[in-house]
């Protein structure tokens, strides 16, 4: 639904679009008392924090990662991670666990780019499916994981979107 909407109804915000100034000081000032708001797309541009705290009676740090803004009227609402990224300002970041795995994709995108790179035509290319199922298959050996293998009808039904809801 629109942010003019939502702010209304919600209780907590998480902004994941990449844009700027999602939530701006006409929909802060619309949000619920006690109202929690977090960014975790892009930057710190996502929330119009300089809105914000042009608009704002009052700030104050209530705990670690959390700032408070009292509105006109009493009405506060709560920032976390000063608008940054929330997993990388107030918590632990992107986890070696799962960067690894990006990384891997990288470098065997990019070893396969130079292998093959001279073939390729001039457009966007989705990372082969093949090395995307390396790298798992080695990540979840190495963590000890042993799965079953698929039935050929599992592999048909996972690459269709025909059946179910």
């Amino acid at each position: 639904m629109p942010m003019k909407d939502a702010a209304r109804i919600g209780d907590l915000f998480l902004t994941v679009t990449g844009d700027i100034n999602v939530i701006r000081p006409e929909h802060f000032r619309a949000m619920k008392d006690g109202a929690i708001v977090a960014n975790s797309g892009h930057f710190n541009v996502e929330l119009d924090l300089p809105g914000l705290r042009k608009i704002a009676r009052r700030a104050r740090a209530t705990r670690e990662f959390v700032e408070e803004f009292t509105l006109a009227g009493g009405k506060r609402v709560s920032v976390l991670g000063d608008g940054r990224l929330i997993n990388l300002a107030a918590a632990e970041g992107h986890p070696a666990a799962v960067m690894d795995m990006s990384f891997a994709n990288q470098s065997l995108a990019a070893e396969t780019l130079v292998k093959k790179g001279r073939s390729f035509g001039r457009k966007v290319y989705s990372l082969p499916v093949e090395i995307d199922q390396q790298i798992a298959s080695l990540k979840l050996k190495a963590m000890g994981v042993k799965l079953d293998t698929l039935t050929p009808e599992q592999k048909k039904y996972l690459a269709s979107w025909e059946m179910g809801t």
